[in-house]
């Protein structure tokens, strides 16, 4: 008898919770849902963790629980409302965008610093269609995980009203070094050895391949360097 009323009391819950979840979701706004932040993607940790507890343990009061989820809800509207009104209190509740590619040359520091990886970056650039690292004037990570990118003028898409006539050419890359590691399979599906790669870096007066942090060869056969330790300590103004 016992265990059918524990489950009449998880049955009501989800019923009743799930409406309430919605309400309060759809009070908080698509961006608590589309970007996640820090403070919203912990608020909406907390939601679960809340709700979780009062659907699964029917011995938990569920009114308390209720009164937690509104309080959250409306605890999360305020520190919205407080981050519009405060610059200081917006940048101290949320990352900054990190620059990770300036002028075709990857920030190997500020991805260190941001734990993200040549694969990483290189796969959130082709989903951006750019295949050519020596095509992008930079590149940030915004603070929901995102990577913005502005291509070089010259290799931004022409538009209609620029020229009807016209289509750009397509661009693309292969990478044959990543991190200091060649990647044979690579250069042997383009046609290429490790000598002639050895002789195209030593063109640009690069001995050590250890010192390449990332090199790709383009539709072109032209070969495009990022060193692991570049001279250029690159930085754009970035505004919020």
């Amino acid at each position: 008898m016992e265990l059918f009323t524990d489950l009449a009391k998880v049955l009501f819950r989800i019923v009743t919770i799930l409406p309430l979840m919605l309400i309060v979701t759809l009070f908080m706004g698509k961006r608590s849902i589309g970007e996640l932040p820090v403070f919203d993607f912990l608020v909406i940790l907390t939601l679960g963790s809340v709700v979780g507890a009062d659907i699964a343990d029917p011995s938990v009061h569920h009114m308390p629980t209720v009164g937690a989820i509104i309080a959250i809800a409306l605890l999360q509207k305020f520190i919205a409302w407080w981050k519009i009104k405060n610059h200081h209190i917006g940048k101290l509740l949320s990352f900054e965008p990190t620059l990770v590619i300036y002028d075709g040359q990857f920030h190997i520091e500020n991805m260190y610093k941001i734990h993200y990886s040549i694969d990483n970056i290189l796969q959130m650039l082709r989903e951006k269609d750019v295949f050519r690292i020596e095509d992008v004037h930079f590149a940030l990570i915004e603070a929901n995980g995102e990577l913005s990118v502005k291509l070089k003028p010259a290799k931004e898409a022409v538009k209609v009203e620029d020229v009807a006539t016209v289509r750009p050419k397509t661009s693309i890359e292969y990478s044959v070094i990543m991190d200091g590691r060649i990647q044979r399979k690579t250069l042997n599906l383009l046609g290429f050895d490790e000598a002639w790669l050895k002789e195209e870096l030593l063109k640009k007066d690069i001995v050590n391949i250890q010192d390449v942090f990332y090199a790709a060869i383009n539709e072109e056969n032209k070969l495009h360097v990022s060193l692991r330790n570049s001279k250029l300590r690159p930085t754009i103004p970035i505004f919020h």
